[in-house]
C-alpha cells in the first residue's frame, strides 16, 4: 500500500550516493578503507575508544554478550517493552531472560521497578518455571534507551553496581543522546548502535559497538570475522566466530551520513518539537515525554501515548485510511507467542502491557515537510473523536 505520509524515510543526499559510488568504483566490496573511516567516525562522535562495524544492531549486542564469556544457566534482566533482539541475543548464549517493567512516562526500564524485582530475587520471592532465581546467577541487565530517551542512569547504575550485574547498554534507537551530557552508549562495558533505515542514520543493514574496553573490542573485532586472529593469516581461526562483518558500500554510507550527524539530528529535533506543539491541543493523546537529565535526545521514532479507552488499532487503521503510515510501538516480548511457550504469561508487567496496548508511531523522519507533519496532526484530532 502507498501512503500519502509514509512511517519513516531514509535521509540521503548525492555525496552518500557518491561516497557508495566509489567503493563500487575501486576493488575494496568488502574489508577495505571505508570501515575504519566509519569506525573512527563513531568512536570520536561518542567519545569512546574503540569502535566495531558490524552487520546489524543484533550483530552487535551478541558479540559484546559473547566477549563476557556468558555461561548456561544464567541470567538477565531486560525490559520487554523493547524490540525482541535485547532479548534474543541472551537466548543466543542459554541465558534465561527476567523481564522488568516500565516506567510509564519515558517507557525505559523503572528504577523502582528494576530495585523490587532484585529484592524480590534476593528474597528468594522470584520463581521462573516452577526454580527460585539465584541472584548469584543474574549476571547481566540489558539497559534499553527505548525510542532515544536515555535510562535514568545514576539511579540504575548503584542498583547493578553492588549485585556486579554487568551492563550493556542497547543504543540502537539512541544515537547521538546524551544523559547529563554524556553520549549514549557509554554507560555499560559496551555499548551497541544500529542503522536501518529509520534510525537517526543508516547503512541500510548494519550496526556497530562501541566501548572502552580493550578485550571486548579485540574479541569482537575477531569473532564479527570468523574467529580470525590479529595476523594476516586468512584461514588461521584461533575461536568461534560469525560472519558480522559490515560491507564496504554500507561503510562508505555511514561514514558519509556521519559527516553530516548533527545537521540530521537538529532537523529531526525540529520535527519533534513541531509536532509537540501541535499536539498540545489534541485530547486524549500524550506526546511523548523527554526528562530533564535528557540533555539532548538523538529522536528515533515519535511515539504518543493515547488515553485508557481509545482503541490503538482503530487509530491506526483510521489513519492509514487517510493515507497515513501509523504503527503500535512496541508489543510486550514476554507476550510473543515464542515467549509464551517459555512459561512467561500476562499480568507480570502491568505498565508494559497497558502502555503497550495505547501506543501510536507517527510518521517521523528527518525531511518531513512541516505540511506533512500538520496533515498528520488534524487527522489524528479527526479520528480520535
Amino acid at each position: 500500500m502507498s501512503f500519502k505520509v509514509p512511517l519513516s524515510r531514509p535521509f540521503l543526499e548525492e555525496d552518500d550516493v557518491e561516497e557508495v559510488l566509489n567503493v563500487l568504483r575501486s576493488s575494496y566490496l568488502s574489508m577495505g578503507p571505508y570501515i575504519g573511516r566509519f569506525e573512527r567516525a563513531i568512536a570520536e562522535y561518542t567519545g569512546v575508544d574503540y569502535a566495531v562495524a558490524v552487520s546489524s544492531g543484533t550483530a552487535a549486542l551478541h558479540l559484546i554478550l559473547k566477549s563476557l564469556k556468558p555461561r548456561k544457566g544464567e541470567y538477565a534482566i531486560v525490559p520487554s517493552f523493547t524490540f525482541v533482539a535485547s532479548v534474543n541475543v541472551f537466548l543466543y548464549e542459554g541465558i534465561t531472560p527476567i523481564f522488568v517493567d516500565i516506567d510509564e512516562r519515558t517507557f525505559n526500564v523503572s528504577p523502582e521497578a528494576l530495585e523490587d524485582l532484585l529484592i524480590r530475587i534476593e528474597k528468594g520471592k522470584y520463581s521462573l518455571s516452577g526454580e527460585k532465581v539465584d541472584i548469584n546467577k543474574v549476571k547481566y541487565f540489558m539497559g534499553v534507551d527505548i525510542f532515544g530517551q536515555p535510562l535514568d542512569w545514576d539511579r540504575i547504575i548503584p542498583l547493578l553496581r553492588e549485585r556486579n550485574i554487568t551492563i550493556i547498554e542497547d543504543s540502537c534507537e539512541a544515537l547521538g543522546s546524551e544523559y547529563k551530557g554524556k553520549k549514549a552508549g557509554n554507560f555499560g562495558v559496551a555499548g551497541a548502535f544500529a542503522f536501518y533505515p529509520n534510525k537517526q542514520i543508516t547503512t541500510g543493514e548494519g550496526g556497530v559497538i562501541v566501548t572502552n574496553d580493550e578485550k571486548i573490542y579485540e574479541l569482537s573485532k575477531s569473532m564479527r570475522n570468523q574467529g580470525r586472529g590479529k595476523g594476516n593469516d586468512w584461514l588461521l581461526h584461533v575461536r568461534l566466530g560469525y560472519n558480522y562483518r559490515m560491507d564496504e558500500m554500507s561503510a562508505a554510507l555511514g561514514y558519509s551520513q556521519m559527516k553530516k550527524i548533527d545537521r540530521i539530528l537538529d532537523m529531526r529535533d525540529r520535527v519533534a518539537r513541531l509536532y509537540t506543539e501541535l499536539l498540545k491541543d489534541v485530547k486524549g493523546v500524550r506526546p511523548p515525554i523527554v526528562e530533564d537529565y535528557t540533555t539532548k535526545m538523538g529522536w528515533f521514532v515519535y511515539v504518543v501515548l493515547l488515553d485508557e479507552g481509545l482503541d490503538s488499532e482503530r487509530v491506526i487503521k483510521a489513519l492509514e485510511e487517510k493515507g497515513i503510515q501509523a504503527r503500535n510501538y512496541f508489543q510486550p516480548v514476554h507476550l510473543q507467542p515464542f515467549f509464551r511457550d517459555m512459561d512467561y504469561s500476562e499480568g507480570e508487567l502491568p505498565i508494559t502491557e497497558r502502555v503497550s496496548k495505547r501506543t501510536v508511531a507517527l510518521p517521523f523522519f528527518t525531511s518531513i515537510s512541516e505540511d506533512d507533519v500538520r496533515y498528520v496532526v488534524e487527522s489524528l484530532a479527526e479520528v480520535i473523536l
